[in-house]
């Protein structure tokens, strides 16, 4: 049985982080959602430029394709992903079971995550729409919210024990 989880939430939240954890402690292969942005998106953001929808679709297809190909041969994964919008979630989750993990914070606390990191192409400044389009998780969607206070270890430990008790429901479900 193959467990796809997608770590969910606005830029700065951590979801890179949480999502190496999950691939270095239970073994899932992992894609950086945000390496599958074609050049002209990433230039859009660096420019300080939101994205449209029109620029996400073909990037959400694509990750989901790769999740969908792990799937085929029982691999479980893990991806990183804004997934800020309900009908990016659904894009996501075709033809593959996905658990959304949402990592949540206040535009405070997040802004100074962002500030505090290197080398990334998400201006501080694109902050405000990215939470003005975040859409959380309906209770049909499967998922869970997870606070990001406290350190990144007491996040990660929440986020893995959140997907390790999804796997086991997943797995008493099919031995049913």
């Amino acid at each position: 049985m193959s467990v796809h989880v997608v770590v969910m939430g606005v830029a700065g939240c951590g979801k890179s982080t949480v999502a190496e954890a999950i691939r270095d402690r239970m073994g899932y292969a992992m894609a950086e959602g945000d390496d599958f942005h074609p050049q002209a998106n990433i230039d859009k953001m660096s420019a300080g430029i939101p994205l449209t929808d029109e620029d996400r679709w073909p990037w959400l297809r694509v990750i989901n394709s790769w999740m969908v190909a792990r799937d085929s041969i029982g691999e479980s994964t893990v991806v990183s992903s804004s997934a800020l919008k309900r009908s990016y979630r659904d894009v996501l989750r075709e033809n593959v079971p996905v658990f959304f993990v949402h990592l949540a914070g206040t535009p405070e606390l997040i802004g100074e995550r962002i500030a505090a990191r290197k080398g990334h192409f998400m201006p501080p400044a694109l902050l405000p729409s990215q939470f003005a389009a975040l859409e959380p998780l309906q209770p049909d969607e499967p998922g869970i919210e997870i606070s990001i206070e406290g350190t990144m270890e007491e996040v990660v430990e929440r986020a893995i024990a959140a997907v390790k008790e999804h796997a086991a429901k997943e797995e008493r479900a099919l031995a049913q």
